[in-house]
C-alpha cells in the first residue's frame, strides 16, 4: 500500500495514537491519518489516485494514497469488509460528501470488533468555506436513510455553489447545470454541521442504529479551527437496545 505524508494535526496524532490492529481508512486521499506503527491498515476510496489528480488537479498527485480498495459507500456501504472484522475505521471529511450519512455511520460501526474504534471527523462548517450554509438538520437526514438515499440530488449542490461559488451565477455564459454536474463528479460538501450539531447527529444516528458505543477522544472545531475530531470505542456488551423514558 501507498501511503503519502500525513498532514501535521497534533490532535489526530493525538487521537489514533489509542489504535491497535488491523484496519481500514476511508478517504485519506492526501491526508491519511498519522497511524502507530502497531496498525495495519487498507484503504478504501471512491476513486483511483489517477482519477483523483484528473478531477483535482489542483492537488500534488504524488501526495495522494493509492486505494487498496475501490468502492462506493452510497451504493454498497463497507461491503468488502465482513461483520466484527477490524479493529479500527478510520473515516475522517467523509461524512459531508455521501448521500446517507446515517447508513454510513451504520457500517462503520458493523465492520468494528466489539472494544473497536472508530475514528470520525467532519469540517466543523463556522471554521471552512462552508461557514455561510445553514447545517443540515437531523429530520432531513433520517428521511433520506429512511429512503434509502444512495445520490444527492441537485439542491444539495445548488446550495453550496450559492454560499461558496455565487460567482458561477453572476458571470455571464456559465451553465447552471453544468456547474451542478461538477460539483457532483469532485463529489462537493452536500452536507454541513458544526461541532455541536454533529454531536447532536452521531447520538441520533446511534440511538437508531442501535449501535453502543462512546466517545473517548474529542476535539471541537474551536479547538482545531478546522474540524470536530473523534474517538469512538464500540462497546464489548451487546445487550438489548433499551429506548429511554
Amino acid at each position: 500500500m501507498t501511503q503519502a505524508q500525513p498532514i501535521p494535526l497534533p490532535h489526530r496524532t493525538e487521537g489514533c495514537a489509542m489504535l491497535r490492529g488491523d484496519g481500514v481508512e476511508i478517504g485519506a486521499f492526501d491526508c491519511p491519518a498519522p497511524l502507530p506503527a502497531t496498525c495495519s491498515v487498507r484503504y478504501f476510496d471512491a476513486l483511483s489516485r489517477e482519477e483523483a489528480g484528473r478531477r483535482f488537479p489542483e492537488l500534488d498527485v504524488s501526495r495522494l494514497v493509492e486505494p487498496d480498495i475501490l468502492g462506493d459507500l452510497d451504493l454498497d456501504g463497507l461491503a468488502a469488509f465482513g461483520g466484527r472484522s477490524l479493529d479500527f475505521v478510520v473515516c475522517n471529511h467523509v461524512l459531508e460528501h455521501v448521500a446517507n450519512p446515517v447508513r454510513v455511520v451504520g457500517e462503520l460501526f458493523r465492520v468494528l470488533k466489539p472494544g473497536g474504534h472508530a475514528v470520525i471527523a467532519i469540517p466543523d462548517k463556522d471554521y471552512t468555506f462552508d461557514r455561510a450554509r445553514e447545517p443540515t438538520g437531523w429530520e432531513h437526514l433520517l428521511s433520506d436513510h429512511r429512503q434509502g438515499v444512495v445520490e444527492n440530488d441537485d439542491s444539495h449542490y445548488l446550495d453550496f455553489l450559492r454560499k461558496v461559488a455565487p460567482h458561477v451565477f453572476e458571470e455571464p455564459g456559465r451553465n447552471i447545470a453544468h456547474e451542478i454536474e461538477r460539483a457532483r463528479a469532485r463529489r462537493e460538501h452536500a452536507h454541513v454541521w458544526t461541532t455541536a450539531t454533529f454531536r447532536e447527529f452521531m447520538g441520533q444516528a446511534l440511538r437508531l442504529l442501535k449501535v453502543r458505543a462512546d466517545p473517548v477522544f474529542e476535539r471541537t472545531g474551536m479547538e482545531t479551527q478546522i474540524e470536530y475530531f473523534s474517538v469512538w470505542r464500540k462497546r464489548r456488551s451487546w445487550l438489548p437496545w433499551k429506548t429511554r423514558t
